[in-house]
């Protein structure tokens, strides 16, 4: 299993940006998926979760209002807006898969991608 995060880089405060991770491999299905992010310096922490039919986000506070979780079963992948960005926001940011196996559920992690907001 394979995570390719996609879409990182340097962002002006007040702008965009949409992060991307596909997901390739050989496995059953896709569970939940999530966002997480590590400033340096900092813990790694969580930013945002989507279940597995998309119906239902949740996100940490300082992502709620600014930053919008979503996937696209078809292609397998998860997708992080992010809007009015602050350079607290400057991290870099994981995703977080649960693929299913018909023998069970494992996490794997992307390798990460740098996200540089600037004031």
């Amino acid at each position: 299993v394979h995570l390719e995060e996609s879409g990182g880089g340097l962002v002006q405060a007040g702008g965009s940006l949409t992060l991307s991770c596909a997901v390739s491999g050989s496995f059953f299905g896709i569970g939940g998926m999530a966002w997480y992010r590590q400033a340096p310096g900092k813990e790694r922490e969580w930013v945002a979760s989507i279940n597995n039919s998309g119906g239902r986000t949740s996100y940490a506070d300082f992502a709620k209002g600014r930053f919008t979780i979503s996937r696209d079963n078809q292609k397998k992948a998860l997708f992080l807006q992010m809007t009015r960005p602050n350079p607290e926001d400057t991290a870099v940011y994981y995703c977080q898969v649960t693929v299913v196996f018909q023998v069970g559920r494992l996490d794997h992690w992307g390798q990460g991608i740098q996200v540089t907001v600037s004031s």
